[in-house]
């Protein structure tokens, strides 16, 4: 199981908002960092073929990321991920469902398993318009899962959860990381420090590091400081 980004950038008119970035990704969980405008939400976006780069190319497996197959093995949670309020959340992720191309009996099997997962069996059918921000978040993270992905990409997943729900979500990212690849970005550093195999950083749309942040015996802030810093 590998990604590949080979030599991946894309442009703007005059702004590069990624810069010939390369990438090898294997099973394991690799957390993104970098400040506001630094690239990462428009890297994950080309990874899940939503926007097509400008040079280079990304593949899964030998996939390429515009292919049906390919989507077949994708689960993606954006950070402000759409949804129709007037839709329960069983309604929400039977439609999601039917969208990765899921069996109806498959699909209610899981969306039922993801719900009570989630603990949101009990607001199965309430309509999303009358949930929390947490509880949204809970079901974009449900819908990310609906279809077993081998290659899950996740935006700012635990914004809007309390500290309960993010060790939860933590518990779970960490146990799909061990047969999977999970590219997760966030600001919240504690949960890249709990989970995360791999720390990638990017400043100005290019990659400034790679690697296991605990072999520089420094914590995760220091080190991320110095090294957004020095980038």
């Amino acid at each position: 199981m590998e990604l590949i980004l080979d030599r991946v950038s894309k442009q703007y008119q005059n702004k590069i908002a990624v810069d010939r970035v390369s990438l090898r990704l294997h099973k394991g969980i690799y957390g993104l960092l970098g400040a506001n405008g630094a690239g990462k939400t428009t890297l994950m976006r080309m990874i899940c073929g939503i926007l097509q780069p400008t040079g280079g190319a990304i593949t899964f497996d030998g996939l390429d990321v515009s292919c049906e197959d390919y989507r077949s093995i994708l689960g993606y949670l954006p950070q402000d991920f759409g949804y129709y309020p007037d839709f329960t959340g069983m309604d929400f992720l039977m439609y999601m469902a039917s969208l990765k191309g899921l069996p109806k009996t498959c699909a209610k099997r899981k969306a039922a398993r993801l719900l009570e997962l989630m603990d949101l069996r009990d607001k199965a059918h309430r309509k999303v318009r009358t949930y929390s921000g947490g509880m949204k978040q809970r079901l974009g993270i449900a819908q990310a899962l609906l279809n077993d992905p081998k290659l899950l990409i996740l935006d700012e997943p635990t914004a809007g959860l309390d500290p309960r729900e993010r060790v939860r979500f933590r518990d779970l990212i960490a146990e799909i990381g061990k047969d999977n690849i999970v590219l997760l970005s966030t600001h919240i550093l504690s949960d890249i420090e709990h989970i995360a195999d791999t720390v990638l950083m990017m400043k100005g749309g290019q990659l400034i590091y790679q690697g296991k942040w605990e072999d520089e015996r420094k914590d995760l802030e220091t080190f991320y400081m110095e090294q957004f810093e020095e980038g």
